[in-house]
């Protein structure tokens, strides 16, 4: 789940207890029976970062085989600057969250994209953010925000 902040200029992302440091993603979770994709990121969004959602939107999916299940990928927009306050002590699933610009974003992008246990990209200086690779379904997603074809109501993930 992406979350892009009111005004469309940060994004939130998450760091799990056990990513490395400076690696950070967007957020995950499971819809429970009779909740609707919409509801379930609004919901774990507020759970695992306290951040209120409005509009969410179903980019795309991502077949997850551990055990059988199927990713789906949303993003989601907070409604104004009193739904973005972070407050992580309604679950204890990550270690920190916090709100990035988009430029610092599209630079990770760029040289900070690897899996967990991997080294960043070439040009990557030590401290700055790191992303997972682009083989997941969360850096589709932060892909897709850098872009700005959110905003625009253009998404790749819906093109046929």
């Amino acid at each position: 789940m992406a979350v892009l902040s009111h005004d469309g200029k940060r994004l939130l992302l998450g760091q799990g207890k056990r990513f490395p440091k400076y690696w950070y993603s967007t957020l995950a979770g499971f819809v429970e029976p009779g909740e609707s994709v919409e509801d379930a990121v609004r919901r774990e969004v507020w759970e695992e970062s306290g951040v209120t959602l409005s509009r969410v939107v179903i980019h795309s999916t991502q077949p997850w085989p551990y055990p059988a299940n199927l990713m789906i990928g949303a993003i989601g927009q907070a409604a104004s600057p009193e739904d973005e306050k972070i407050k992580l002590d309604n679950d204890p699933e990550l270690r920190d969250a916090k709100w990035f610009d988009l430029a610092e974003v599209e630079e990770a992008l760029r040289v900070g994209v690897s899996g967990l246990d991997e080294p960043a990209g070439q040009g990557y200086k030590e401290g700055n953010l790191r992303l997972p690779p682009q083989t997941a379904i969360a850096n589709r997603l932060i892909t897709e925000v850098v872009h700005g074809k959110f905003l625009s109501g253009i998404s790749e993930g819906a093109k046929m």
